[in-house]
């Protein structure tokens, strides 16, 4: 099991998971012409760091929480893999998403 970055992520990536990544499986991609990031479930380690650190909340503990967004992850890690990582923007940006709320 990984952890799964959900459909709140999709037009916010604010890519403060991928910097505490400590095995560097989490990486940024377009999905629906949105920015958004991906998990890596074949290199996550489940250490947790990531978990705290999205101010919106787009990251779950397992891929029962959400099924179809692990299976998302897992689609798009391989040409998520390539692409160069993700500029941070501050945890305090409001969310773009209608919606979305600053949860950190």
């Amino acid at each position: 099991m990984s952890y799964v970055i959900v459909e709140k992520c999709l037009g916010e990536r604010y890519a403060v998971c991928a910097t505490v990544c400590p095995v560097e499986c989490i990486h940024p991609i377009d999905h629906k012409g949105e920015p958004f990031m991906v998990i890596d479930p074949e290199v996550c380690i489940n250490c947790g760091l990531c978990l705290p650190e999205c101010p919106v909340g787009a990251i779950v503990a397992s891929e029962s929480e959400d099924p179809a967004y692990a299976q998302i992850n897992k689609d798009l890690t391989p040409q998520a893999k390539n692409n160069p990582a993700a500029p941070e923007r501050p945890k305090n940006d409001p969310p773009k998403r209608p919606g979305n709320k600053l949860v950190n």
